[in-house]
């Protein structure tokens, strides 16, 4: 199941090469975008999955049900434990991504550490939704 809906919400990231894109028509594109992907992350760091669901982007909510997430999710975080520490590696704007309509992409990486994980690397990609609002299209944890 997990291996499914991460397919299926990462369609949207399809790979994790990709060339940068143009510079983002708002200069403040990355900074928006990584604090909308904090805020996400505190809540699915807090086990509110359907509450992540909810402030996810169009796609995102069109590509899996808010209850098969909250069981995906559940299966992939449950076993990591409660996050020690998350670091920022990159946070690159881009206008294309792989299998994903054109658009405005944030892709954020993080290095994560978790209880019962010492070493993970946190993938977040938050889009310019249609309502303008910077909101998570795809994550991934490896």
């Amino acid at each position: 199941m997990r291996k499914v809906i991460a397919s299926v919400v990462l369609g949207l990231i399809a790979s994790l090469t990709w060339a940068a894109g143009a510079a983002p028509v708002d200069a403040d594109a990355v900074p928006k975008a990584q604090q909308v992907a904090k805020g996400w992350l505190q809540l699915t760091d807090a086990s509110q999955y359907a509450a992540s669901w909810e402030q996810a982007a169009a796609p995102f909510r069109a590509a899996v049900s808010k209850p098969d997430w909250e069981r995906a999710i559940g299966l992939a975080r449950s076993p990591l434990g409660a996050v020690e520490k998350r670091e920022l590696i990159s946070a690159n704007f881009t206008d294309h991504l792989p299998g994903a309509p054109d658009g405005q992409y944030v892709v954020i990486q993080f290095s994560s550490r978790f209880a019962n994980k010492q070493s993970a690397i946190e993938t977040i990609t938050p889009m310019k939704d249609a309502d303008g609002q910077w909101k998570v299209a795809g994550y991934f944890i490896k």
